[in-house]
């Protein structure tokens, strides 16, 4: 956003003035998407502005039909600025007085209508934006639940949750973000529930924003919003889900929506709001909490049990007597942290590879992989057995973890806890344990804080996140979004 205001052009009363207007400051005539269609209502010229590729042709068709076809039965010359805008068949209609807001408006895919005579714009809505149709996400799948997720439309991506909330107070506040891309963001929540501070506090942020675009979407909004810098650990969290995110906004959380990004950011989240997944709220309250138990082993296996068995197999004498078993049973010239980090590093080689190999060739990937690497691998002394199945192991903790930035997180630390280890042995792994404690402990999201509702102790709240209460018995909004309305249900 620039620093000094610029000044604002008014929609001149000559339609001549107007077009070169667009031709000197947005390009038409050059770039080849702009377009005007020129034609006369009683002898008054009037010009249509458009970009072809966002807005709707049978729309805009329909409307020139309306316009053009008073000519042909009406005689009394009315005002027609006014038969203008009494004949525009659409539901959304505007009066715009400058050429600067005019040309925002065509560029986000509304049509402008500019009248001789007049110093102001017809802006009609008859936006079309290229896009997918709603489908489950990959990465928030379910075994019973909608199939339903965002797209990269922001219009289909309010629409899908004002379906689940039919609620008079959910508010949808949009805001153009960026000097050039001026992006469509939109704040979501529900004005009885949502902590108005919070609300206050998001949209500043968005308003201070400056920056020419944000063409990486939800990500960039996040960073300027956290201030994340580099901590790994996400302090947003994201869905793609649109049953998720209403059920937040039901909470008190608040939503923020972008256009050209297929997911949403919720806030304020803890740590624990990372580590929750659907599927748990589609199966009974027993079986979620089974679900939700393996998740939390998951994730703890991801971080800590590939450091826990490095430390045994460094010291040994920590191992009672019946578990003298773990470790490798015979000597390899290769370091065994070093064979960890190769390994692990190779995994994440086969991730990125997975992303980029299509879809068709990604079966041979997986043969070449666990075949011919993994088992020439071993059988070469390049790696020991049990190396290859405690990081498997560890791999499968990451790819539990219901968030994608926690698990990336959640592997970086269990690498620094790895080199702890190798340098320092049993002090080692302490002091990394209480360093990464206390790292968690003093990071705050949005004035939260991170490891609520254990730090802060809640223990109301922290029950609610080891078990999955029955819907009927959770009557309470969680208290860290500080709710206006803190009941659920009616009295």
């Amino acid at each position: 956003m620039a620093s000094e205001k610029k000044q604002k052009t008014s929609v001149k009363p000559r339609p001549s003035e107007n077009e070169s207007f667009f031709k000197n400051r947005v390009g038409m005539g050059i770039s080849f998407d702009l377009g005007v269609r020129k034609f006369y209502i009683f002898d008054t010229e009037v010009h249509m502005y458009f970009v072809n590729g966002l807005c709707d042709t049978s729309f805009i068709t329909q409307i020139l039909i309306e316009l053009t076809e008073v000519n042909d039965y009406k005689h009394n010359k009315d005002k027609v600025s006014d038969i203008v805008e009494n004949r525009i068949a659409n539901q959304q209609v505007e009066k715009v007085e400058t050429l600067d807001e005019v040309t925002d408006q065509v560029l986000s895919g509304l049509i402008a209508i500019i009248i001789e005579g007049c110093q102001f714009a017809f802006t009609v809505d008859t936006r079309s934006y290229p896009g997918r149709t709603p489908e489950e996400p990959d990465t928030e799948k379910v075994v019973r639940g909608s199939r339903d997720g965002f797209v990269e439309n922001i219009i289909v991506n309010t629409a899908l949750i004002r379906r689940r909330i039919r609620d008079e107070k959910l508010r949808y506040e949009m805001l153009k973000v960026g000097e050039r891309s001026k992006t469509d963001v939109c704040v979501a929540y529900i004005e009885d529930v949502a902590n108005p501070d919070l609300v206050d506090v998001i949209k500043k942020e968005l308003k201070a924003i400056e920056i020419d675009g944000i063409t990486m979407g939800d990500k960039t909004v996040e960073e300027f919003i956290v201030k994340q810098g580099y901590n790994p650990y996400p302090l947003v969290r994201y869905t793609e889900r649109a049953d998720v995110a209403a059920n937040h906004l039901l909470e008190g959380h608040v939503v923020i929506i972008t256009d050209t990004s297929p997911s949403v950011i919720l806030t304020p989240t803890t740590f624990f709001h990372h580590v929750q997944h659907a599927e748990e709220y589609r199966n009974a309250p027993s079986v979620g909490t089974f679900l939700r138990w393996v998740r939390f082993l998951g994730i703890m296996a991801s971080t800590l049990f590939l450091p826990l068995w490095f430390l045994f197999v460094q010291e040994p004498q920590l191992l009672p007597e019946n578990l003298k078993f773990i470790g490798p049973s015979e000597e390899t010239n290769i370091p065994i942290v070093v064979q960890i980090f190769l390994a692990d590093v190779g995994i994440e080689f086969l991730r990125m590879a997975a992303i980029h190999t299509p879809t068709a060739l990604s079966t041979a990937m997986g043969l070449i992989a666990a075949v011919l690497i993994g088992e020439i691998a071993i059988e070469v002394g390049l790696f020991v057995p049990e190396v290859i199945l405690y990081v498997a192991l560890a791999a499968i903790g990451t790819f539990t973890t219901p968030s994608y930035e926690l698990s990336i997180a959640n592997k970086m630390v269990r690498l620094a806890m790895l080199i702890a280890v190798a340098a320092f042995g049993l002090e080692g792994f302490i002091i990394a344990m209480t360093v990464f404690i206390l790292m968690l402990v003093r990071i705050r999201s949005l004035n939260t804080p991170y490891l609520w509702p254990f730090i802060p102790f809640n223990l109301k709240a922290l029950w609610q996140i080891i078990v999955r209460t029955s819907v009927p018995g959770a009557k309470i909004r969680p208290s860290i979004v500080h709710p206006q309305n803190i009941k659920k249900q009616p009295s």
